[in-house]
């Protein structure tokens, strides 16, 4: 559910006109709804309130949206944080997000990501290599400060989705094969200032079937027990993320919060640990939309054109993943016909749609693309010189700009010339 809906014949962010916001703020622009972040994250804790040992900790995957209003939006309501870099964990705190609900991840930590981790005072590191876990303990020395850290396996799982986001085979990058976990934890175990205290596991993003989830929790499970019995004490059990949105309208809906949560509750009834979940995608990617200007229609030799002033420096997930975004007149049109969405961007990749059946917009009718609150301006990039374009929060019939238009003055100003041009 989202809180993007047509009244009066234009479509509104709850109770603002987009079309008002394009005239005053200009396009493109990024447009959050604070109401469907808040009802996502809400009905996400209600399912998973009361799984493990103690209440479970939601940790929203900042990389999936890492606006400052959003995680502040999140952090009010009781989330934590999962962060993959030190940018994130200073965003992290920024929003208001309490250290001790803080889990680090990421495979490639550098020194400084994990001082300025244990200079926090985090809940703990996802530890995903035996280097990473000799780097951190000799950083945890360093500071004689005991750190808390889950190993991160890799289940070698198929989870079943786009291959650039799924993270669980046996050829990923992530975590430690959990054939070599027991091992892991005897090194963690010889590291003085660390704390080996869980496990944890992200097998992919956009995920629709449970089948893959359920096995890599389930041996999350035999390996805890394993490392109990071998004299580890194991307090938490990281689940992961990676519940998938629905990005068309003509495909079966993903799994719910509520039959995820059915599954953890039959796999981890009687576990004696404390629970970590990692929404990202499911929490904001139906709370934000793209919206853009169409700047001209053409004809090519075979294909009808729409151009609009988007691109893929400005929402990369068609490009890079071949990715699907519902395309939508803010005021609606009953013509249709098969056109081509492309940006002005100077290479064939920035293309939206190919060959879609779309209402027929022309020349300064404003568009926007669905479900782009996830992934969309976190991989945003000033690929052809462009600016940056802002992000917007709507919240009831109040708006602010909540990130700011990257002007090209702005972005000259952190060049220099060489001392000899």
């Amino acid at each position: 559910m989202d809180h993007f809906e047509i009244r009066d014949g234009v479509m509104h962010a709850e109770d603002v006109s987009l079309a008002d916001l394009a005239a005053k703020v200009g396009t493109p622009f990024y447009c959050y709804s604070a109401a469907t972040i808040e009802r996502h994250y809400r009905v996400f804790a209600a399912a998973v309130a009361g799984l493990g040992n103690g209440d479970p900790l939601v940790a929203f995957a900042v990389k999936a949206n890492p606006n400052l209003s959003v995680l502040a939006t999140l952090a009010r309501l009781g989330a934590g944080a999962d962060v993959v870099s030190g940018g994130e964990l200073a965003r992290a705190l920024a929003a208001g997000v309490p250290a001790d609900r803080i889990v680090f991840s990421g495979v490639g930590k550098q020194n400084h990501e994990l001082a300025a981790g244990i200079e926090a005072g985090i809940l703990q590191f996802n530890v995903e290599s035996e280097a990473e876990i000799l780097m951190l303990g000799a950083v945890a020395e360093h500071y004689q400060r005991a750190v808390d850290i889950s190993i991160r396996i890799n289940p070698a799982v198929d989870p079943k989705t786009h291959g650039k986001i799924s993270t669980g085979g046996a050829d990923a990058k992530f975590g430690i094969p959990w054939d070599r976990v027991p091992a892991a934890f005897a090194l963690a175990a010889t590291q003085e200032w660390l704390r080996p205290v869980g496990l944890a596991a992200h097998i992919g993003s956009q995920l629709f079937d449970l089948g893959p989830v359920e096995d890599t929790i389930r041996r999350l499970g035999d390996l805890a027990r394993a490392m109990t019995e071998a004299g580890h004490s194991i307090k938490r059990i990281d689940c992961g993320g990676g519940l998938g949105v629905p990005y068309r309208a003509d495909q079966p809906p993903p799994p719910s919060p509520a039959d995820y949560a059915a599954m953890v509750a039959r796999v981890t009834a009687g576990w004696p640990w404390r629970l970590v979940f990692e929404p990202g995608r499911m929490i904001v990617g139906n709370a934000g939309v793209l919206v853009s200007s169409v700047i001209l229609t053409k004809e090519g030799a075979r294909r009808h054109f729409i151009v609009v002033d988007a691109a893929m420096n400005d929402l990369l997930r068609p490009s890079l993943y071949n990715a699907w975004h519902e395309f939508r007149a803010l005021s609606p049109r009953q013509a249709r016909r098969i056109a081509t969405i492309v940006g002005p961007i100077c290479e064939t990749g920035d293309t939206f749609a190919e060959d879609r059946d779309v209402e027929d917009v022309a020349a300064g009718d404003l568009v926007a693309f669905m479900t782009a609150g996830a992934y969309g301006a976190t991989m945003a990039s000033t690929y052809n010189s462009r600016a940056l374009v802002p992000e917007v929060m709507v919240k009831g019939a109040e708006w602010a700009i909540v990130s700011q238009r990257n002007q090209p003055a702005a972005m000259l100003a952190l060049d220099a010339r060489a001392p000899w041009l």
